[in-house]
């Protein structure tokens, strides 16, 4: 006998519980619903102003690239070889002239040309 009152009371508490799954289940739907419609009407426009924000910044840096660096970068090298073609020239004119240079003494050219004597055999040893 209280083998049959275990059992009704098994299949109360079943039924019990699945009632209370299947109300979760439900709940757990409709959540999933919301998310979906979320995801739809403000996730989606979110992600194309990003898109779109994303596209102004490379157009404005190509443009910036394009009308303002690269000119620039080519105005400081022909003005870097400007100046260098100038000291070129002045050298020369310099040599010309036959003015010494001052920032060399004769005793370190000397020394140089004995220190470059014996570095060069050892250089062509390496190879």
């Amino acid at each position: 006998m209280w083998l049959a009152a275990l059992r009704d009371v098994a299949i109360i508490l079943l039924a019990i519980e699945s009632l209370i799954i299947g109300i979760l289940l439900a709940l757990m739907l409709l959540q999933l619903r919301k998310l979906v419609v979320l995801l739809r009407e403000e996730i989606a426009p979110l992600l194309d102003s990003a898109n779109s924000t994303m596209h102004k910044v490379e157009t404005t840096t190509h443009f910036v690239g394009d009308t303002v660096v690269n000119p620039l970068i080519e105005l400081i090298g022909y003005t870097k070889g400007g100046v260098e073609a100038a000291k070129v020239l002045l050298r020369l004119r310099k040599r010309v002239r036959g003015i010494p240079k001052q920032d060399v003494p004769k005793a370190s050219a000397q020394s140089t040309a004995a220190d470059i004597s014996t570095v060069a055999p050892s250089r062509r040893n390496d190879r």
